[in-house]
């Protein structure tokens, strides 16, 4: 069963262009990384890291330090019912910590094929309009927003 704590990774490089990746399980679903912590005691830098990784074959430990920060950020949302059975019964929110990642240009994106299917650079703008979770844009617009 899912952990109902998880993490948002807006990747993103310096000239202002954002990753986003679409969902294998839903056409048109555009995002930016995300997935639930492995335990409750896991550290949710660790799970950052370990997520980007996983979805996007980025190593956040081969980037210059610092690259991964926390934005300091959490939200609660209803966990779409459709996706409630990997959760315990009765559990029908999620806690979600944002975080940003600054990659270099020319970083290589390889993806876990049974959870995404494409990837595209966008400039931060048009990357929050085509999220489809609202909270999902909003965050990559707080993080070029504080830039």
């Amino acid at each position: 069963m899912k952990i109902p704590i998880s993490v948002l990774v807006v990747i993103y490089k310096s000239n202002g262009e954002v990753l986003l990746i679409e969902r294998a399980d839903k056409a048109n679903f555009w995002q930016s990384v995300t997935g639930s912590v492995d335990s409750l005691d896991e550290d949710l830098q660790i799970a950052a890291a370990r997520e980007v990784l996983e979805e996007t074959g980025i190593n956040v430990d081969a980037l210059p330090a610092g690259s991964l920060q926390d934005m300091h950020h959490q939200i609660d949302y209803e966990i779409y019912p459709q996706w409630r059975h990997r959760y315990a019964p009765g559990i029908t929110r999620n806690t979600e910590h944002w975080f940003s990642l600054l990659v270099p240009d020319g970083t290589q994106v390889q993806l876990a094929p049974r959870e995404h299917v494409a990837y595209q650079w966008l400039p931060f703008t048009n990357a929050a309009s085509k999220c489809f979770s609202r909270s999902n844009g909003e965050a990559i617009l707080q993080l070029f927003s504080a830039r």
